[in-house]
Parts: structure tokens; sequence; C-alpha cells
């Protein structure tokens, strides 16, 4: 196990986006677990074992809750958001957590997102009609990866998609700042305007998983006017910027692997398998974070009360006693069992509805634009820092 002195620092930025740093190395051969360090000085532990990750992720014995005085701030722009009231879902532990989760499970089960495909389809097909008539070359990101899951988001929740921009933006500032004053202004923002739409929803009601949840509360009581808020919140930042990340990367990662590339256009049932081993191989949330609610021994290591947890996602869906050959990409392997959506109860929600998305979007890419290709070097297209989801900044392509 890394000792004190070799701790090194979390988080940190990736040499190649879908690599994960290069500093955490030498943790690969600490696993499952190590310490590093945040940027207050503080050491945790740090997860990157994979049956390790899965039976601690699963212990609830460790608290979500970002409010407990000794829960791990990983930056220093988001240490303002530890005093504010605990995040819907995210911030929960059960039995609150459950109570929240089951109002929300009929609206992103598997029947809900097979019947929503034919609509992610159009909306797939429509954006690249627009994208090909302007082309031959885009920016990929403004173009397609962010706008596919922000028009499907705002479908099933019932947000008017008219105001993409703004709460494109509000969910860039919330999580990549670039200060903890916008953190905090964009999260007022969104919540204002997520506010007024809840009211405007009460007085006419629409169509969509929010209309849903107000006549809900309006015939049974449950969720108040704030914790419908909170819940919206992390349903429209969750429900695009994600799925927008994997979208560009994932695009970025086929083109630098023609190959693999070629080998889905050759044979497209091979997409739900391949989508699965984007996930695996991209980790675009790496760092799930956690605290001890008490003392607990995982393999021979007992953690105590009060001590923060890191899972490093990248490292876990890259263990090699899991996966043969992790850092290959590689359609012949079952990757299922990634934590890329979590584990246990806190695993992600939208996952149906992500891979959906995918499967859809990086498909028909494929399909209809045959000679795909990077409009720059690869090595000067900017990507994520660290400290946010994993993603592109921007992908300029020609075909």
């Amino acid at each position: 196990m890394t000792t004190t002195e070799e701790a090194v620092a979390f988080p940190q930025s990736r040499s190649c986006p879908y690599h994960p740093p290069a500093a955490y190395d030498p943790l690969r051969h600490d696993r499952p677990l190590s310490r590093v360090t945040l940027w207050d000085g503080r050491e945790v532990w740090f997860v990157t074992g994979h049956h390790t990750a899965r039976a601690l992720l699963a212990d609830q014995r460790l608290s979500t809750d970002s409010t407990h005085p000794d829960f791990p701030i990983p930056t220093e722009r988001t240490r303002a958001l530890r005093s504010r009231r605990r995040a819907a879902l995210l911030g929960w532990d059960d039995p609150e957590h459950n109570v929240q989760r089951r109002m929300l499970i009929p609206s992103f089960s598997l029947k809900r997102t097979d019947a929503m495909r034919p609509r992610i389809q159009a909306t797939v097909d429509r954006l690249l009609d627009t994208m090909e008539a302007a082309g031959p070359t885009a920016e990929l990101v403004s173009a397609f990866a962010l706008p596919v899951p922000s028009i499907v988001i705002c479908d099933l929740l019932g947000v008017p998609y008219e105001d993409h921009d703004f709460f494109e933006e509000q969910s860039r500032r919330l999580l990549r700042g670039p200060t903890g004053e916008d953190i905090e202004d964009a999260l007022a923002l969104l919540e204002g305007y997520l506010g007024d739409l809840i009211d405007a929803k009460r007085a006419e009601p629409g169509e969509g998983v929010l209309d849903d949840l107000v006549a809900r509360q309006a015939r049974e009581g449950g969720p108040d006017r704030e914790e419908l808020v909170q819940l919206a919140t992390i349903l429209l930042v969750a429900g695009h910027e994600t799925t927008a990340n994997m979208i560009s990367l994932g695009t970025y990662t086929l083109l630098r692997h023609p190959e693999r590339m070629a080998q889905l256009r050759a044979d497209p049932s091979l997409l739900p398998t391949a989508v699965e081993e984007l996930l695996r191989f991209l980790s675009i949330a790496d760092g799930m974070l956690r605290v001890a609610r008490e003392d607990l021994e995982i393999d021979g290591t007992v953690i105590r009360a009060g001590e923060g947890v890191v899972f490093s996602t990248s490292l876990i869906n890259r263990d090699g006693a899991v996966y043969a050959d992790p850092d290959a990409l590689d359609w012949e392997r079952t990757a299922r069992h990634h934590v890329a959506f979590g584990f246990g109860i806190h695993q992600c929600l939208g996952q149906n509805l992500a891979r959906a998305e995918l499967e859809i979007a990086l498909g028909t890419l494929l399909r209809r634009l045959p000679g795909l290709r990077l409009a720059a070097p690869a090595e000067e297209i900017p990507f994520k820092p660290g400290d946010t989801i994993q993603g592109m900044l921007e992908l300029p392509v020609a075909w």
C-alpha cells in the first residue's frame, strides 16, 4: 500500500482523454486500496480494485452525505457546496434515498426507454441532416454530442428545449466553475428556473416526468416544492452532461481506433457490446466520493469512521484481475459488470436511457458518415480537466 510520503494528489488530469492519468499508474499496483492527498492536504482512501469497489459501494456504512463534516471535498472550488442542503438522490442515504428513487424508477425503466427509442432516432437523424447540410466539416460537440441528450432529457422531463442555451451554460458553470462563486450562482439560477417551471406546471399541466411528480404531489402529498426543484436539477444536469461527454469522447476514441470503428460499421449488432466496453474504457465520471459513518474492515484494512473514500472509476474498470489486457479496447470482452454507472443503491438511475442514446447516436453517426475523420491533429484537440466529468471541450470533424 502506498505510504503517506508517497501519496499522490487527487484529482489529476489525463494526458490522453481516454486513459487514466499517468500519475495514477503506481496506484494500479497497490490494489485494492491506497492513499491519495486532496487539495487541502487531507489524505483519503483511494479504491482501485474492482471486487473491493463493488463491496464498498454496496456497504451502507459508507455515506454520500456531502454535508457530513468529514466528507471528502476534491477541489477548493467545490467546498462551498458542502454546507448547503444535501442534493437530491446523490446526497441521501437510505431510507430517504429509497423514497426518492422509487418515485422515479418507472420514468427510467427499460420499458419506458425502449418506447423512447424512435424519438431518439428521429432526433439523431434530424441533427445529422442539419450537420450534413452545413458540412463537410463540423464541431461535433455543439452540433451533435450535446444537443442529442439535451433534447432527449427535455422531452422526458417536460422542460422547454428552447431554454437549452441557458441550462447548458449553467450546467457547465455548475460542473466546471471555475470558482466556487460560479458554482453557487449557477445552482441558484438553475433552481430558480426549475422552480418557476414547476409552478407553471401546477397551473397548466403538460407531459413529462416533472408533470407526473407535480401531479403526484397534488394527489398524494410527498415531495415539497424544494425537493421537486432539487430532483429536477439533478435530473436535468445529469441527464444531458454525462451522455454528451460519452458521445463526444466515444467518437474521438473510435476515430483513434479505426480497426474497432471498422468492426462496428461491418457488424452493427456489436453496438450494445461496444457501448458497454466504451463505458468501461472511458470511465468519464472518475472519482465517486463517500465518507465512513462507522469503522469497517475490507480486505484486511480498517477504514475508520470519518475517513474519506474516493473510488477511482477509471482504475477500477481497468483492474487486470477482472479484465484481460484492460488498456485495450475490445468488443470481444464482457464488460457489463463495470462500475461506470456506479454500483449499489446509488447506481445511475438513467443508465437505460444513456445506453439507448449512445447506441443510437454512435451507430447512426458511423452509418451515415462513412468518411468521418478528425479535422485537426488529435493531440491539439482540447479535452476536459481531471476535476470534472471527462469529455471533449470541442471535436472538429470532417467527412
